[in-house]
């Protein structure tokens, strides 16, 4: 990677420059092939204030420049601002890169037959469990609750109870029945 430090209006200490550089390596961890960095460190003077402004170019194969531009009083301050931005960027690129890889015909073809079908027998042997909606809505009394858990035969009623609680009332094995 090329790594170019520029200072306009402004007098780069090896300090900076270190800083810079150690910034600019934080960046490599993404294994984005980074074709180039340019950092540019100007300094402004507006009604009396004295401020940085840092620029870094970064150049990406078959990507856009990557252009990040960060204002601050304190010249390390705006460095580290600029680089956190970077980094965001960076790290949205790596995972569009490796989340989004598409599996190729060569890969599909390597795949053997028999394991798909092993793989469907042994999912024959889970027991599957069906969504289901929730019939009522509206808050009920345990009461209520519990009249319609007797009048049907399920095992157990998930409700909303006068407090907006959920509860769910069951029936237990010694023919009683259970709140939580």
């Amino acid at each position: 990677m090329n790594m170019s430090v520029v200072g306009r209006q402004f007098e780069l200490t090896d300090a900076i420059k270190g800083h810079i550089q150690s910034a600019v390596e934080s960046l490599k961890k993404y294994n984005l092939d980074i074709i180039s960095t340019r950092v540019v460190v100007s300094a402004d003077e507006k009604n009396g204030k004295k401020g940085y402004t840092v620029e870094f170019t970064i150049n990406l194969p078959q990507k856009n420049t990557v252009v990040i531009k960060q204002k601050d009083k304190d010249v390390y301050a705006a460095i580290d601002l600029a680089v956190d931005r970077a980094q965001k960027v960076l790290r949205r690129h790596h995972d569009k890169m490796t989340d989004h890889r598409v599996t190729k015909p060569s890969e599909i073809a390597n795949v053997n037959i028999e394991e798909l079908v092993d793989s469907d027998i042994h999912e024959a042997d889970v027991d599957e469990i069906v969504p289901m909606e929730l019939d009522l809505y509206k808050p009920l009394e345990i009461e209520e609750a519990l009249e319609m858990l007797k009048e049907s035969n399920k095992q157990f009623l998930i409700f909303i109870d006068k407090d907006d609680k959920t509860r769910v009332l069951f029936k237990r094995k010694d023919n009683k029945f259970g709140l939580y």
